[in-house]
């Protein structure tokens, strides 16, 4: 699993393909994993239930950073990371 997804985390090579970099919080995940990393903006909400997490959770970064892409902004902003958590275990963008 990569999970730390987001636009900083992609470099733009000379031939135009995007890169990954930063490959900190990385790790081989054979089924579920429970640590919790990454930047709040991106994190799935399974990672922030704790109760295990896989792949998926990369997958949902991808998504947050697709509507980021689209609308100029993440879809869960806050005043605070804690109220994001709640947002984004609620679903609530």
């Amino acid at each position: 699993m990569y999970r730390d997804l987001k636009p900083e985390n992609l470099l733009i090579a000379k031939n135009g393909y995007l890169k990954l970099a930063d490959f900190g919080f990385s790790k081989i995940v054979k089924e579920r994993t429970y640590t919790i990393c990454g930047t709040p903006d991106y994190i799935a909400p399974e990672v922030l239930i704790q109760k295990g997490h896989n792949q998926a959770a990369d997958w949902w970064s991808f998504g947050v950073f697709l509507f980021e892409l689209v609308c100029c902004r993440t879809p869960f902003l806050a005043d605070s990371p804690m109220e994001m958590y709640e947002k984004i275990v609620r679903v609530d963008y």
